[in-house]
This record gives C-alpha cells, sequence and structure tokens, in this order.
C-alpha cells in the first residue's frame, strides 16, 4: 500500500499519557471510587448543550440505554434509517422492539422526514434520526414530527461528536442522543460511549439502568429496575477528557479542508459527494463521502480496493440494515427484504454505489487533498 503522508489516527500526545498516568495513581480505577469518568461527563455534557451526560462501554450500548430509558421494550417500535451501521437497528432488536427501516434523504444521506412519518403506527414508541458521517439531521422538522405524534427522538450521534444544526449542539434540541468513541470515531478511548439526557429524571434512570438498577451508595444489593453492567472505566474517561480537549481544532481543520474535497470531487466525472444542509451550521466530517452510480456493486468495490493501494483510506459504505441477516434473526418487520427495498431506492443505491474516506484524510494539508482527489480522479477514470 503506497503512503502519501495523511496523519494517522487515533491521535494522542502528552494529555493522554498524562490523564492516564491521573487515573492510575488514584487509586481506584472504576467510576463509582474514581474521579476521572464524572469529571468526562460533566465536560462532554457542557460541550454538547445538555444537561447530563452518562459514559457507557461502547455507542451501541448508548443506544440500547437511551431507548430503555424511554421505555422501549418487547413488541414495541422503533423507526430507525435503512442506510446506517447496524447497531441503529441491533439496539433496538436486542430489546425485543421491532426496527423499522426507512428511506433517508438523497443528498445528505441522513433519515427521510417523510418517510419516517409514514411509518408511525400505534406500536412507534422512538424515531432515530442518525447524524450521518456528522451531518445533523433535520432537526427542525423532526422535532415537529416528534411533537405531532408524541414519539420521542433519539439521536444517533456516533458521527456527530461537536455537530451544530443552525447554531445548536446536538444536546440543546430536548432529546436524547447517544455518542460513540470506537476506535475509528472523531474522539476515542479505542472503545466507549456516552448518552446525553435533557433532564435530570432521564438521566437518573439511566444511570441506575447503566449499573444493574443499583443506585448510588447502595450497600445492601437493593437493585431497583432491570439493567446491565454498562460503567466505563476510569482508564478510557482519562483517555477521552484529553480527546475532547483537541476535539475543537480537529473539527475546524475538516471544516477548512471538506469544500476543498468537495469542491475537486465534484470536477470528477461520475462522482456525487454528499451534500450539505445549509442549516447544519457545523459539521464534524466523520466521513467523506461519495457515490459512484456507474461503478456499482463489484466495480465500486474494486474501485475501493485500488484507492487503498494508492494510500487513500477508502471503505464501501454501510449496506441497508435489512441486507444483513443479523437485521432478520430477531425484531424484524413483517415484510420481506424486497418490499423494503422498493420502499428505501435512496438506501439501495447507497449500499450499490457509496464510498467513504476516514475522517483523517480531512486532517491532512492541502496539497494532500489535492493529491486525493488526483488519486480519485485516475482511478474512476481507469475503473
Amino acid at each position: 500500500m503506497a503512503d502519501i503522508g495523511l496523519p494517522e489516527w487515533p491521535q494522542y500526545d502528552g494529555r493522554e499519557r498524562e490523564g492516564l498516568l491521573r487515573a492510575l495513581e488514584q487509586g481506584q480505577w472504576w467510576r463509582m471510587g474514581g474521579g476521572e469518568v464524572d469529571a468526562f461527563e460533566r465536560e462532554f455534557a457542557e460541550y454538547h448543550g445538555a444537561e447530563h451526560a452518562l459514559a457507557v462501554t461502547n455507542g451501541t450500548h448508548a443506544l440500547e440505554l437511551a431507548l430503555q430509558v424511554l421505555g422501549v421494550g418487547p413488541g414495541d417500535e422503533v423507526v430507525v434509517p435503512a442506510f446506517t451501521f447496524i447497531s441503529s437497528s441491533q439496539a433496538a432488536q436486542r430489546l425485543g422492539a421491532v426496527a423499522v427501516p426507512v428511506d433517508v434523504d438523497p443528498d445528505t444521506y441522513c433519515l427521510d422526514v417523510a418517510a419516517a412519518e409514514r411509518a408511525i403506527g400505534p406500536r412507534t414508541r422512538a424515531i432515530m434520526p442518525v447524524h450521518m458521517a456528522g451531518h445533523v439531521a433535520d432537526m427542525d422538522a423532526l422535532a415537529k414530527l416528534s411533537a405531532d405524534s408524541g414519539v420521542p427522538l433519539v439521536q444517533d450521534a456516533a458521527h456527530a461528536h461537536g455537530a451544530e444544526w443552525n447554531g445548536r449542539r446536538v444536546g440543546e434540541h430536548g432529546s436524547v442522543a447517544a455518542f460513540s468513541f470506537q476506535n475509528g470515531k472523531l474522539m476515542t478511548a479505542g472503545e466507549g460511549g456516552a448518552v446525553t439526557f435533557p433532564d435530570r429524571d432521564s438521566y437518573e434512570e439511566g444511570f441506575l439502568r447503566h449499573s444493574c438498577g443499583r443506585p448510588r451508595g447502595d450497600r445492601g444489593y437493593f437493585h431497583r429496575t432491570s439493567g446491565s453492567n454498562f460503567r466505563l472505566n476510569e482508564f478510557s474517561a482519562a483517555v477521552l477528557r484529553a480527546q475532547l480537549s483537541r476535539l475543537d481544532e480537529q473539527i475546524e481543520t475538516r471544516e477548512r479542508r471538506a469544500p476543498l474535497l468537495d469542491r475537486l470531487l465534484r470536477q470528477i466525472p461520475g462522482v456525487v459527494p454528499q451534500g450539505r444542509d445549509e442549516r447544519a451550521t457545523r459539521v464534524p466530517h466523520y466521513m467523506a463521502m461519495f457515490r459512484v452510480p456507474e461503478l456499482a456493486g463489484e466495480r465500486r468495490d474494486r474501485l475501493v480496493d485500488a484507492l487503498n493501494a494508492r494510500g487513500v483510506p477508502a471503505f464501501v459504505v454501510f449496506r441497508a440494515v435489512y441486507r444483513t441477516d443479523a437485521f432478520w434473526e430477531t425484531g424484524a418487520p413483517d415484510t420481506t427484504v424486497e418490499e423494503l427495498a422498493r420502499r428505501c431506492p435512496n438506501a439501495e443505491a447507497l449500499t450499490d454505489d457509496g464510498i467513504w474516506l476516514h475522517h483523517r484524510t480531512l486532517l491532512g494539508t492541502e496539497e494532500q487533498i489535492h493529491t486525493v482527489a488526483e488519486i480519485i480522479s485516475d482511478t474512476v477514470a481507469a475503473s
């Protein structure tokens, strides 16, 4: 594989080292005795404009916990985008609920609000917009849909650390949001997650459920509710505090580089970059995404391999959730793959011809962005 000098990921420096030593030397390595998780939760909540944040083991558990706090359980339905990572649907399915996939917007790849509205039924307990690649879904229309239908939102913000919609941060929209700190995410401790809450009551419910239903200070094992052990450890929290401290600088760099890459990609015949809603006032760019409609299927796959061989960190995009065996194991709607494909033409197209570039691409120099675009242009032309 060629090396064009793009920055590595994850990134770290003395701040992570200092944090790990601080966690080590405090003598308590779990959240009930240490101070790193508590401090990270305060800092993360403040950064995102949320009343409260709860750190958890990973982003999938964050979604599951968020749904459980809203009362989602067996037989309920959760509306999810058809085009998303499988955790969005599996979080609902693990609770015994039915995941109902709907199509996405052809430009931003975020949840199609009209499609979500059509999917709401008497058993719908939550709507889960995914802020795809850091582009916030249409929170204006979604807030209205939620208010009109009485169905709460659960923001899947796994890609959206630091994102803003009309100047409002993820935690300022009055709904629960779930984040991921998996190794490829915009800030990472290898694994980890967080849920932000708009009020104290939902946070306290989340705290109980993330700690096996056991209240703070309990010495008699009086478990008040069902739950699991989703507690984050002190070492991961210390690393995440350091990661959060440099997030603004990294987002600013990506926001400067993204328009250049977008302009260069739009000049390449056959390449269609992801669009940006002007109301998305801050996009952290978890991915740089684009489509190659004339090179779908196996030709797209070979193109991705060719880009990697030349040093461009490219990946095929997620496949529509209903095009995985896992989706149909439990909690699937009473329909067929063919019917869902008919309802979700945009998710189908993305599954076949979508490509994403790792966000470290946008941390490169302007010269490296030009190099990436030239390689994509040459490789597409030869495919």
